[in-house]
């Protein structure tokens, strides 16, 4: 399918620089204020943010099914609701306002005053979660897991490689980037010979994943087939899984992750559409047994998405700790929500689902501490001389993504958290 908005060959009279990830081609949707205006939506271009509502009061959007309120609102959830086609229909119709090729929008576009410096906004949580699932979907980084803490000839559990695991996670501790975590306390056992303790986690950690946003699913009792899947996704972000090793340790048997996750992960604030993100689409690893009838699917149904993590110090420099790339996900963003959906239960809108922590095939493109200095005996070593075995007080972790081809890079910008002492 061709999408007018993805066309690579289209240029913008808003000023950015050549390598921008944010170009006419991607036109992310976010929530953002000002100081003289409340939340409402915004969409990404350059070093600017559109303002939807603005444009939505001059008229440019009357044909569409969208009304003006649909952009003065404090999430994305009301614009969301009227859907796939809607949503492609709205930013082909902002990629043609924003086109070098329309000069009535662009002499009016002082008098419009929607367009606004990216220093002038504040970004914040860009949709409202209803519930949110976390998959367990990159193959390396269960092996990794597995061989840590288990037999390492027998590192995936047997059920791994037949379906996409996941766990219920909570979707009240989402935060937007930029927004600090508190170190969390729980029960740990740092003595396998004593009782537990009650303390501060001291194996804070992050997971390297990217999430999704789903439109409004079937109804209860119906389910979603990986050839329809995409048609119930929104788009993408950027997500921080925070995770307590420690906590998560000694709690994890027999229910899965608890305290050790529900405390806090971190999204990005700008939300890249399906559709932008079609021309990076790619093959999805080879999945050896052949999976169940319900989870085969046809075409390419991942994607290359080049991520990176970085941790920043105080009084230091970042460190780039581990690159990696979505592609490497064993099960792809289909197979999860048809088998999320495959027993009947129903996705709503907003609902976020999160891809599970993303690792590579070298120690270099692993997607948590746990894995990058391997359960603490390869500490990782910072600018200034410090080492890190997991996330220390004060430390930030700072991830970052982008596709790129033909020219085009389109990014997500990045997911930022600095992580404070426990209360």
């Amino acid at each position: 399918m061709q999408i007018p908005a993805n066309n690579p060959a289209l240029q913008s009279w808003v000023p950015y620089a050549t390598d921008t990830e944010f170009p006419i081609q991607n036109l992310p949707f976010g929530i953002f204020e000002t100081q003289t205006s409340s939340k409402r939506v915004g969409v990404r271009i350059g070093d600017f943010v559109l303002d939807l509502f603005q444009i939505s009061n001059f008229g440019y959007f009357s044909d569409l099914c969208f009304s003006t309120q649909d952009f003065e609102q404090p999430f994305l959830n009301p614009m969301m609701r009227h859907g796939k086609l809607a949503i492609r229909e709205l930013r082909n119709r902002i990629s043609a306002l924003l086109s070098k090729d329309n000069n009535s929008f662009q002499i009016r576009k002082n008098e419009h005053q929607a367009l606004i410096p990216i220093t002038e906004i504040q970004m914040s949580l860009p949709v409202q979660i209803g519930d949110y699932t976390d998959f367990y979907s990159s193959k390396e980084h269960a092996t990794n897991v597995g061989v840590m803490f288990r037999d390492p000839a027998n590192a995936l559990l047997p059920n791994w490689l037949w379906i996409p695991v996941g766990y219920h996670g909570r979707a009240s501790s989402v935060i937007a980037s930029e927004h600090p975590v508190v170190r969390p306390k729980g029960q740990i056992k740092p003595d396998d010979n004593a009782a537990p303790i009650f303390a501060p986690s001291r194996q804070v950690d992050f997971e390297l994943e990217m999430g999704f946003v789903t439109f409004d699913g079937k109804a209860l009792g119906e389910s979603i087939s990986t050839s329809e899947a995409e048609e119930f996704i929104f788009g993408l972000c950027l997500f921080n899984d925070w995770s307590a090793r420690d906590i998560q340790k000694w709690e994890y048997v027999p229910l899965g992750p608890f305290l050790a996750k529900n405390f806090a992960s971190s999204m990005s604030c700008w939300i890249v559409t399906l559709d932008a993100l079609q021309p990076f689409a790619c093959a999805t690893p080879t999945q050896d047994p052949e999976v169940l009838s319900y989870l085969k699917f046809e075409g390419n149904k991942s994607y290359d998405i080049q991520l990176e993590v970085a941790i920043e110090a105080p009084a230091c420099k970042e460190q780039v700790v581990s690159r990696s790339n979505f592609k490497y996900m064993y099960w792809n963003m289909s197979q999860q929500l048809a088998h999320h959906t495959v027993n009947g239960c129903n996705v709503r809108c907003g609902d976020l689902m999160g891809s599970g922590t993303i690792s590579g095939p070298t120690p270099d493109s692993y997607g948590s501490m746990l894995e990058l200095a391997w359960k603490g005996t390869k500490p990782i070593q910072m600018p200034d001389g410090s080492e890190r075995r997991f996330i220390q007080d004060y430390d930030t972790v700072i991830m970052r993504g982008h596709c790129e081809n033909n020219g085009i890079k389109i990014g997500f910008g990045e997911v930022k958290s600095q992580l404070l002492p426990a209360n």
